[in-house]
């Protein structure tokens, strides 16, 4: 096997790509809590490159796409990284080299677990924090992403189409943060106090960049530079624009005004909705994924308030929802007119691929959710979830890392 340089070029720029998500995902949700807490909450974001990038170098790329287990987990063979070298592994990496594959993994590995932390916003315990990080990664998403893309997985080998982690990222990372809201508790006050955003221009720039980085996890999906990853290009920017426009209005026709959070958390449920279908549906196809989960998502999250939970950042809504409307989108809209290697949907003429992707986002939902409560509830027990009323009152910014945001 010989390593493309122009595939090799594109793998590495779309895993700088993916990195440059989690910065941006901590000032999208920065900007959205109190000012008290947004230290707090862009430190859960940002640490996760820390944490997960050593965890997936001694083991958690062994789990997810080693040498396949009974179809269920891969095995230690790699770990450290061992055996996993400069050049390309042909059944991951074809034409680049297997470490450039790896370090792209890694990136979708480090945002899922950080995507988690909107619904536990304002309230949770750092050091726990860091404890559920690496027991998340490894009894929810490593597991998962063998199932998903692994070598021999179970849900790869039903043939269901996931393109760039719409099971894999939202999914499984939307129903953890509904285990987690639920576990965790609502905030002080929540409900009888407001809590505003404190700085809507830093969500907006996050959210510009959360936008720019999902070039590289949908585009460099296709693990080379070309017509694939061309398409899964142009269908991203596709969807995101139609589902920002399409929450801002149903917003301002259900609220009476267009607002900045409206638009911003309409282009990321554009996002997440075209990540799994990426590689698979056209231009067409993309408007109506968007246009759909702009909508979807903007209603998920009004639900919130009659279903009692506090989710805090909506992750719920934005991830959960529109990863399973894209999960099910593929199943709707894939067309091996775009990719041969993919399949046809149930709108060109193949029904059957719709039942295997509900499948597969059903077993998601169910593994995420029961995985992850089991975590929260150990660490409950042993370590606590919360920080302290007091803490919370005055805030993780200076009770967690004894530091303010601002200082005037």
């Amino acid at each position: 096997m010989k390593v493309d340089t122009g595939d090799t070029a594109w793998i590495l720029i779309s895993s700088a790509l993916v990195m440059l998500m989690t910065p941006g995902l901590a000032l999208f949700y920065g900007g959205m809590v109190r000012a008290k807490n947004v230290l707090g909450t862009i430190m859960q974001s940002f640490i996760a490159l820390g944490v997960i990038t050593i965890q997936w170098v001694l083991y958690g790329y062994s789990l997810a796409f080693g040498p396949d287990i009974g179809h269920v987990i891969g095995s230690l063979d790699w770990i450290g990284l061992r055996g996993v070298g400069l050049d390309p592994y042909p059944d991951y990496s074809a034409t680049v080299p297997h470490q450039a594959f790896m370090i792209f993994q890694m990136m979708f590995a480090v945002i899922t677990p950080a995507l988690i932390t909107g619904a536990i916003a304002e309230r949770f315990k750092f050091k726990t924090y860091l404890v559920f990080l690496i027991l998340w990664a490894t009894f929810v998403y490593d597991p998962l992403a063998h199932w998903v893309w692994g070598n021999g997985g179970w849900i790869k080998n039903l043939g269901a189409l996931d393109f760039a982690g719409g099971l894999v990222v939202h999914v499984s990372s939307g129903m953890a943060a509904l285990a987690a809201a639920l576990m965790v508790g609502k905030r002080k006050g929540y409900g009888d106090e407001p809590m505003p955003p404190h700085n809507l221009t830093m969500t907006l720039l996050g959210a510009g960049l959360l936008w720019f980085g999902w070039f590289g996890f949908n585009g460099g999906s296709a693990v080379a530079s070309g017509a694939l990853a061309t398409n899964a290009f142009v269908v991203t920017h596709i969807s995101t624009a139609a589902a920002a426009l399409s929450w801002m209005i149903a917003e301002w026709a259900y609220r009476g005004n267009p607002t900045v959070l409206g638009a911003a958390s309409g282009a990321v449920a554009g996002l997440v909705a075209i990540t799994p279908a990426s590689g698979f549906v056209g231009p067409i196809s993309a408007i109506l994924i968007g246009l759909a989960a702009g909508v979807a998502c903007y209603f998920a999250i009004n639900l919130k308030s009659k279903l009692g939970y506090d989710d805090s950042l909506d992750v719920v809504g934005v991830h959960g929802v529109g990863g399973t409307w894209g999960a099910l989108a593929a199943g709707l809209f894939a067309s091996k007119a775009i990719n041969a290697a993919g399949n046809d949907g149930l709108f060109f003429g193949n029904p059957s691929l719709l039942a295997i992707q509900a499948l597969s986002v059903a077993s998601a939902w169910i593994y995420s959710f029961l995985v992850t409560l089991i975590l929260l509830k150990i660490l409950d027990w042993t370590m606590g979830l919360r920080v302290s009323e007091e803490h919370e009152v005055n805030g993780l910014d200076i009770s967690q890392h004894g530091e303010a945001g601002y200082s005037f």
